[in-house]
């Protein structure tokens, strides 16, 4: 279970690169190093907040914020209009440029707050007609107008590399909206916490940004700078709309046609699973992508990148994933007790799904370096298209409860979902060995080695603690053994990708 081994990846760097510490490799390694301790750091806060509000609040206060976070999705995605893929692919943007988008941005953003507004007693006439709703999302949608303030400084830092700032306002606007959200639980708001918290936790996040960089925007607005972005910016856009329209068009279905509970037990899954899906995924496109870019009229060089991206998403992605469908059932049982169990085998399927949908997203960057994005938008249609089959196949199934298993029919709408990802994935493969000329032999090599691995080692974990009874207990055996087997089987079998992490990590090294 050897594998081809590469140069670093910094020695693929053109030379003329390599003068100073401040070269594309080590700004590449250091994006890599704080977009990892942003991700950790996140997820920690995160789940920490999340964990005590699961306990104080009813499946319904969920429910009820699941179902107002859909429109807030849909409009932040517009807000963004795609602009900030668009900066990060372009090699100089100028201050003009990222002022524009800037304003353009706060613009879009307060008109979109208005209208949904206005439409907030139509929003809660598509959940049977919950009039909680009006209030708790002409609240809650003020943070549109908050984060699309963010949405520049983040942008420029991420193309900068220099992602540590970003980890820390992160970290600061989860803390500050964590505890914002659990003093209002524990005083009894409901559902008006999980809103408050995200409000503060962006607020903060915004603040800090601004604060702590010394850029400002000029005054003025350059529509000829709009225009020359909006070729990339608006395929991305459309896909990125596609996208969240299936991410977010079961949540909607099973909130209208099932009520608030059984889409707080999908809101829970769903929450649990995108913290591991999206953290391996935004932290592979913040901080890969401005690499790629910079490599995109090298192809040899191109290349070198992709395969070393491949092996080192392969290396986390797969013990990670499913190392937590493993370890659903003693994770849920020790932060929650019993009240989530219908939510477990949902948040198993979602990660199952999360595994195509992560490489799918590395795929794209690699078309997207290159300014294909005709090609993404085509697959996007693609994945819809299948999408659209699978749900209206399992459709009339979604209502069906059995008796200790209230979410039954909500299952075969996931996997109806999965089939249609899977499909997306084998013809994003496809398509990326095509455009960018990879050998297909090679993407599958970079993957199988970690995968053959894990794949051992998981049957291993769940043998070894099969004989322990505390779920906590449980948890711990399976994630000693799962992580003395995968790092002392990738010694033994001398990772070129572990040896050069771990020698990245003890300041030894870049990637």
């Amino acid at each position: 279970m050897t594998e081809q081994r590469l140069p670093p990846l910094s020695t693929t760097l053109n030379t003329s690169f390599i003068t100073t510490r401040h070269t594309l490799k080590y700004r590449t390694a250091s994006s890599l190093k704080w977009n990892l301790v942003d991700r950790v750091a996140s997820q920690v806060l995160y789940a920490v907040t999340g964990v005590v509000l699961a306990i104080l609040l009813s499946e319904e206060d969920f429910g009820l914020v699941g179902a107002v976070l859909i429109f807030q999705a849909f409009a932040s995605l517009l807000v963004d209009s795609g602009f900030s893929y668009a900066l990060l692919q372009r090699k100089r943007p100028s201050r003009l440029d990222y002022s524009t988008v800037l304003w353009f941005n706060l613009m879009l953003a307060t008109a979109l707050y208005i209208v949904l507004f206005l439409c907030a007693p139509l929003i809660a006439r598509c959940f049977q007609n919950d009039l909680r709703l009006i209030g708790l999302s002409r609240v809650i949608l003020l943070s549109l107008i908050i984060n699309a303030s963010a949405i520049v400084p983040t942008n420029r830092l991420m193309k900068a590399m220099s992602v540590r700032r970003i980890a820390v306002s992160n970290a600061i606007g989860l803390t500050i909206g964590g505890a914002t959200g659990i003093t209002l639980a524990v005083s009894g708001f409901g559902a008006w916490a999980i809103v408050w918290q995200s409000l503060v936790s962006a607020a903060v996040k915004s603040l800090v940004l601004w604060t702590s960089t010394s850029w400002r925007p000029v005054a003025r607005f350059s529509l000829t700078a709009l225009r020359s972005y909006f070729g990339i910016g608006s395929k991305m856009m459309f896909t990125s709309f596609l996208n969240t329209v299936f991410l977010y068009i079961n949540s909607f279905l099973i909130g209208n046609r099932t009520g608030m509970v059984a889409l707080g037990y999908y809101t829970q899954a769903d929450k649990w699973s995108k913290m591991g899906i999206m953290s391996i995924s935004q932290t592979l496109t913040s901080s890969f992508m401005p690499a790629l870019s910079a490599a995109q009229d090298n192809r040899p060089r191109y290349l070198a990148m992709m395969s070393k991206m491949n092996r080192f998403t392969a290396y986390l992605l797969y013990p990670a994933i499913l190392g937590l469908m493993l370890m659903a059932p003693q994770i849920f049982h020790t932060l929650f007790g019993h009240k989530w169990d219908a939510s477990i085998f949902l948040f198993q399927l979602l990660l199952f799904r999360g595994i195509f949908v992560i490489l799918n997203s590395l795929y794209n960057n690699y078309l997207l370096g290159l300014g294909h994005g005709t090609a993404i938008v085509k697959l996007e249609i693609l994945r819809d298209v299948a999408a659209i089959i699978a749900l209206a196949v399992t459709l009339p199934y979604m209502g069906i409860e059995l008796p200790g298993d209230p979410v039954y029919g909500i299952a075969i709408l996931l996997w109806g979902q999965i089939a249609a990802t899977l499909i997306t994935w084998v013809a994003t493969l496809l398509t990326t060995v095509g455009v960018t000329g990879a050998r297909l032999g090679t993407f599958v090599k970079d993957n199988m080695t970690y995968f053959a691995q894990t794949a051992i080692i998981i049957p291993l974990m769940s043998f070894a603690a099969y004989w322990v009874g505390p779920a906590w207990l449980k948890l711990t055996v399976e994630i000693v053994v799962g992580l003395s087997l995968y790092i002392g089987g990738n010694h033994f079998f001398h990772s070129r990708i572990q040896h050069e992490v771990f020698a990245f990590f003890r300041g030894r090294g870049t990637l």
